[in-house]
C-alpha cells in the first residue's frame, strides 16, 4: 500500500504532554514526545492501546505481521476491514495512537477562555494548558468498546496560535467533506409503539444529538398506525432530496420500509412486481436501523449488536452493506418481500398461535412455542428448489459472513454477470429426482425454513443457519423431516450450543436460489386460503386418514414475523437488492488480549 502524503504535522499539547500530531488522507495519528520530566497526567483514550515490540526479534516479528496484513489489503473485499488492521499496526509501536479519518465524526474549534466549544456544550480545560496554549479543538470520533459496541470519543487539542488550530479544524473539515459515502440529509420514522414504546425517547436521546453533531439534517415522521411508513415510502416521499432512510423501531418496522422502498423503485422503473420471473432493480437509497423492538434480529446479523449508538455511528460514517431480499408468489400474484425467514410448520404455527394471544405481550411467543412443539404437527408436500451451483461455500462450511465478506462478493459478482436461467416446467417427478435442474423433495415435514442470514439472537447465538450469507444471492433451504419429539427437542436445542443443528438423519440443508412449495392436498387455490372463515380443511382432502383428529392438511407461512395468506408459495432471490447502513459484524481482533502484535 502506498504511504500516504502528510497534510499537516504539528506539535501540540494534549493533557499537558507534547504530541506529534499528524494527518494524511487515511489517518490522524499522535505520538507523545519523549521528555526528561515524569509525565503530569494518566493515560488517554485511544481506539487501539497495545505495548510496541520490546525487543529486536520482536521487531522483526511486527514487520513480518506487518507484511500480512499487507497481503491481507490485496485479497480482503473491503477498505473498511483493512484500513482497521491497518490502523492496529501503525499505532501499536511506542506511544501512538491513531483513528481511521473515514471514522472521524466532527471537528469543532474551542473557546478556551470560556471553556465553551463551538457547539455550545462545556468543557473543563487545564489551566496550564491554558496559559501556555490558548488555543485548542476536538475531535470526535468512532471508538470500539466492547464486542462490537461503539461509542463517541473526543480528543483535545491545545494549539500556541490561533492559526494553526483555525487549519487543523479546516484540514480536518476538508477530509470529511471529501467522504462523498456519508449522508447529509435523512428520513427518519419513528415507531412510538414497538418493543417497549421507546422508540422516541431512544432516538431524541441517543441518536439525534449524534446526528447533530455530525451535521446531518433530518425529517422524522412518527408513524400512526400500521404500515404507515411502507405506504409513505411507496407514494408520498420525496426521496430524492434524501441520501437514506432510518427507521426506529423492530424488524416489523424494518420490513415496512422494505416494502416501501422496494416497492418504489420498481414502479419507478417499471418493473412488475407480480411476476415471479421479473428481474427486480435494487434500490439506490440505504437503509438505517435504530434498534427499539423486541428482537432486532436485522441488527444482529448486520452490526452484531443491538445498541441504538452503534447504529447512530455506523449511519454517520457512512457504512453500505448489501442484503438480498426474497420475493413470495402465489399464482403469479406478489405476496411479501422477506429479508431474513420464511418459516413453514414449526415457526408458522408459533406464530400463528401467539397472534391470537397478543394479550399476552412477549411472553406469548414462549408459550405458543411450548404449545407448538407439543402438538407436534407434520405437513405433507412437495418442495422443489434451484441449487445454487458453481459459488464458494456451503451451508455445513465454518464460514461466517463478515464485514468485507469474500464470499458476498465473489458470488454477488458472479450473479450479476451470469444470472442463472429460470426453468419454466413446474417439476413433478419423484421423490429427490431432478428435473431442469430443479431437484424435488417430497415427503411429511415437521419445518420448512428458508434463512437469508443467520437469524443469529440472544436466545440463539448461532441462529437457524450460522453459514448463511447476507449478499451471496443464495437462501439455505433447511428441511426437518417428520421425528420424534425428543429428536426435534434435540435439534432445537441445539440452535443454543456449538453443536451442529444440521447433524441428524432427519435433517437436511440446501442453499438455493429458487423454491417452491405445495401441499399435498392442493386442490384449489380457495382450499389453500388460510384466512377463509378462519379455518383449516380436513374432512374434504384428507384421504388417508379418518375426518376426526388428523393433523392439518397445511400450516401458515412465517415471513419474516408476517402470516403469508396462502401455504403454496414461490420464492426468488434477489442479490443485493437493498443496502443497509451498516458494514457486516467485524471480526474481534485476537490481538485484544495479546502484550504485543508479535502473536498475532
Amino acid at each position: 500500500m502506498e504511504k500516504q502524503p502528510r497534510l499537516l504535522a504539528s506539535q501540540l499539547l494534549l493533557k499537558n504532554s507534547l504530541f506529534e500530531v499528524s494527518l494524511n488522507r487515511v489517518l490522524l495519528t499522535w505520538k507523545e514526545i519523549p521528555t526528561k520530566k515524569k509525565r503530569v497526567s494518566g493515560g488517554i483514550h485511544h481506539p487501539f492501546k497495545v505495548a510496541g515490540p520490546r525487543s529486536a526479534a520482536a521487531a522483526l516479528a511486527w514487520i513480518a505481521s506487518l507484511c500480512r496484513v499487507n497481503w491481507m489489503a490485496h485479497n480482503l473485499a473491503s477498505e473498511f476491514f483493512f484500513m482497521s488492521w491497518l490502523t492496529f499496526f501503525i499505532t501499536s509501536h511506542g506511544s501512538s495512537h491513531g483513528v481511521s479519518v473515514s471514522e472521524i465524526l466532527a471537528v469543532r474549534e474551542l473557546d478556551v477562555d470560556s471553556g465553551r466549544k463551538d457547539d455550545g456544550r462545556w468543557q473543563k480545560m487545564p489551566q496550564k494548558s491554558t496559559e501556555a496554549y490558548p488555543y485548542a479543538f476536538t475531535v470526535s470520533y468512532v471508538e470500539r468498546v466492547w464486542q462490537h459496541r461503539w461509542r463517541c470519543s473526543d480528543v483535545t487539542f491545545h494549539c500556541l496560535e490561533g492559526a494553526l488550530c483555525q487549519q487543523w479544524v479546516q484540514t480536518i473539515r476538508e477530509q470529511l467533506t471529501a467522504l462523498t459515502s456519508r449522508p447529509k440529509h435523512l428520513l427518519v420514522y419513528i415507531n412510538p409503539y414497538g418493543g417497549k414504546q421507546q422508540g422516541e425517547r431512544i432516538y431524541e436521546q441517543k441518536v439525534a444529538p449524534l446526528f447533530t453533531l455530525a451535521s446531518i439534517s433530518t425529517d422524522v415522521i412518527v408513524t400512526e398506525h400500521a404500515n404507515h411508513a411502507r405506504d409513505h415510502l411507496r407514494t408520498e416521499a420525496e426521496l430524492k432530496q434524501y441520501d437514506g432512510v432510518v427507521c426506529v423501531g423492530g424488524d416489523g418496522m424494518f420490513s415496512e420500509m422494505v416494502h416501501g422502498l422496494v416497492s418504489r423503485t420498481q414502479r419507478d422503473n417499471g418493473v412488475d412486481q407480480n411476476s415471479p420471473e421479473e428481474k427486480l432493480v435494487p434500490c439506490t437509497l440505504r437503509i438505517g436501523i435504530i434498534p427499539a423492538g423486541s428482537t432486532d434480529c436485522i441488527c444482529y446479523a448486520t452490526v452484531g449488536i443491538n445498541d441504538p449508538v452503534t447504529s447512530a455511528l455506523h449511519i454517520i460514517v457512512g457504512d453500505a452493506q448489501p442484503m438480498d431480499v426474497c420475493s413470495v408468489h402465489h399464482n403469479n400474484t406478489f405476496l411479501r418481500y422477506s429479508v431474513s425467514l420464511l418459516g413453514y410448520g414449526f415457526y408458522g404455527d408459533v406464530l400463528a398461535d401467539s397472534e391470537r394471544k397478543r394479550w399476552m405481550g412477549p411472553a406469548r411467543y414462549d408459550f405458543s412455542g411450548f404449545k407448538t412443539f407439543l402438538t407436534h404437527h407434520y405437513y405433507e408436500g412437495t418442495v422443489s428448489f434451484l441449487p445454487a451451483t458453481d459459488i464458494l461455500g456451503t451451508p455445513r462450511d465454518k464460514t461466517r459472513c463478515r464485514a468485507g465478506c469474500f464470499i458476498c462478493q465473489h458470488n454477488g459478482q458472479l450473479y450479476s454477470e451470469d444470472a442463472p436461467e429460470i426453468c419454466e416446467t413446474d417439476p413433478d417427478v419423484s421423490d429427490s429426482e431432478y428435473k431442469g435442474g430443479w431437484r424435488v423433495i417430497r415427503g411429511k415435514f415437521l419445518a420448512i425454513n428458508a434463512a437469508s442470514m443467520s437469524c443469529a439472537c440472544p436466545r440463539s447465538p448461532k441462529g437457524l443457519s450460522p453459514a448463511a450469507h447476507l449478499a451471496d444471492g443464495t437462501t439455505d433451504l433447511i428441511l426437518v423431516r417428520q421425528c420424534s419429539r425428543f429428536n426435534f427437542l434435540r435439534h432445537l436445542l441445539r440452535h443454543t450450543s456449538k453443536y451442529d443443528q444440521f447433524d441428524m438423519t432427519f435433517v437436511e440443508v440446501h442453499r438455493v436460489r429458487r423454491f417452491r412449495f405445495t401441499p399435498r392436498y392442493c386442490q384449489s387455490d380457495s382450499e389453500l386460503d388460510l384466512r377463509e372463515n378462519g379455518k383449516r380443511l380436513f374432512s374434504q382432502i384428507c384421504r388417508d386418514h379418518p375426518a376426526c383428529s388428523c393433523s392439518p392438511a397445511y400450516s401458515s407461512w412465517n415471513c419474516d414475523g408476517e402470516i403469508l395468506p396462502h401455504a403454496a408459495i414461490e420464492v426468488g432471490v434477489h442479490c443485493q437488492l437493498i443496502k443497509l447502513f451498516a458494514r457486516g459484524i467485524e471480526e474481534q481482533p485476537v490481538f485484544e488480549d495479546l502484550p504485543n502484535p508479535c502473536a498475532v
